[in-house]
């Protein structure tokens, strides 16, 4: 009789333990987990809660596990648990011109081949195809949010949201005949709809993207401007890219780039600025006094041979500085982030011949919480916080170069390959599974690529 009393008391106790649990859609368990929040708290052996689009635990696994009861529990002993990728400034739908012409200067580039190819391919469907392609290599790669510039926004937006992606996604405004809209004025008043349509959307962040100065007249800048504040919206732009682009502003308005946005009033509001390699001392200045966020992007400058961004002084400034990878065509070629960040610190110690600047832990900052703050999206993703969405990654340790494991920081910096991702979920939802791509259908992909190419290459060709 005692021994029934007492498994009456022990199932009690269990029960009341379990309705005491709240619920959980996905525990996620590894070796370590980053949470990138503001102490910078690693946790070994730690887990995250996940209920609905939202983290709602992270601590240790025996901590979640008393916590919360799952639906779904994913273990993964050999990896480190860390935020999604952050990439905040590419052009997505290029991968469909992926290293058509390479190996020259940027203004040569621009007019002679991709200005000439967009043209004459760039319609609804290539986007369509080129979002998908991108955003399947891109979530491979741990790459949960991406920042984008280009043309027929409308559908990479409901491309992306299809795929599950999570999107800072800008309509381009230029100043001639553009693929999709004639004139500058009809891009705004489209891109005005278009903001509409997805300013409440939990997956999408419609922008507004005029170019740059040397493409887009100062009246449409300025209108451009005025739609982001409007509606709250992020502005993106390319600035001070190159020397040329410096020099030419200097010779005709006796400003430099920067100075022009400023004079033109562009840099109030959320502004994403992509590359600012040739920034003086005191259009930084300008730069940090507007909280302007800064775009960085290496391997695109170093390809294009634009020059190295003072980023160590970027930072230094408490200016908000993320990583990108910029377009698939001739700028780059891959969605890599995690190659990002090793060449972003490696291109910072060489060019100032200080090993000590730009260390693993900031350049994964910058990868993470740091991209988040350059899309004034902090609040909401680029750390691992109850409250936060839940973009979540993880990374392999389980193989050659991630062995032995002595600093987690250093392992993601210098040592991790974008194949070690191995799992994502975006917005709570699993979007890889041991780098199966749940959402996107890889061999449709690849064969509408090739379709793709045969009509690029007879393009250029008439």
């Amino acid at each position: 009789m005692r021994r029934f009393c007492s498994f009456l008391i022990v199932g009690s106790l269990l029960s009341r333990l379990l309705l005491a649990a709240d619920p959980a859609d996905w525990i996620i368990r590894g070796k370590y987990v980053v949470t990138m929040d503001g102490h910078n708290r690693m946790i070994e052996g730690g887990a995250v809660a996940i209920r609905d689009t939202r983290i709602v635990g992270v601590g240790s696994q025996e901590d979640i596990a008393r916590r919360f009861q799952a639906k779904h529990t994913l273990d993964k002993p050999d990896a480190i648990i860390a935020p999604g990728l952050i990439d905040t400034h590419t052009h997505a739908p290029m991968s469909l011109f992926r290293a058509l012409a390479d190996d020259m200067r940027l203004d040569d580039w621009l007019n002679n081949f991709i200005f000439p190819a967009e043209s004459k391919n760039v319609s609804p469907d290539f986007v369509r195809w080129g979002t998908r392609l991108a955003c399947l290599e891109m979530v491979l790669a741990g790459i949960t949010t991406y920042t984008d510039m280009y043309y027929f926004e409308d559908v990479e937006a409901e491309t992306a949201k299809q795929a599950g992606v999570r999107g800072v996604l800008g309509q381009t405004i230029i100043g001639f005949p553009a693929p999709d809209h004639k004139t500058w004025q009809e891009a705004i008043a489209a891109t005005e709809k278009y903001i509409q349509h997805y300013q409440k959307d939990d997956l999408i962040v419609p922008a507004v993207a005029p170019h740059s100065i040397y493409t887009t007249p100062d009246e449409a800048l300025v209108a451009a401007h005025q739609l982001a504040v409007k509606y709250n919206v992020p502005l993106s732009i390319h600035l001070a890219e190159t020397q040329k682009e410096r020099d030419d502003s200097l010779t005709k308005r006796n400003l430099s780039p920067t100075q022009v946005l400023e004079k033109l009033g562009l840099l109030d509001g959320r502004v994403i600025a992509a590359h600012c390699v040739w920034e003086s001392p005191e259009d930084i200045d300008i730069l940090k006094q507007h909280g302007t966020g800064v775009a960085h992007c290496p391997s695109s400058n170093m390809k294009l041979a634009s020059g190295v961004a003072h980023v160590t002084e970027m930072l230094n400034r408490g200016l908000s500085v993320g990583l990108g990878t910029d377009g698939f065509a001739g700028s780059n070629d891959t969605a890599d982030l995690i190659l990002e960040m090793n060449i972003a610190a490696k291109l910072q110690k060489v060019t100032t011949m200080d090993p000590t600047v730009l260390p693993a832990e900031q350049v994964f900052a910058m990868a993470t919480i740091g991209g988040a703050r350059v899309l004034g999206l902090d609040k909401e993703i680029g750390s691992l916080e109850e409250g936060k969405r839940a973009d979540i990654i993880t990374i392999s340790v389980a193989r050659p170069n991630a062995v032995p494991l002595y600093n987690v920081y250093s392992q993601i910096a210098y040592a991790t390959k974008s194949g070690d991702v191995d799992d994502v979920f975006i917005n709570g939802k699993q979007i890889v599974s041991e780098r199966k791509v749940l959402t996107l259908d890889a061999k449709e992909i690849y064969a509408k690529a090739e379709q793709f190419k045969q009509q690029i290459l007879a393009s250029l060709h008439h």
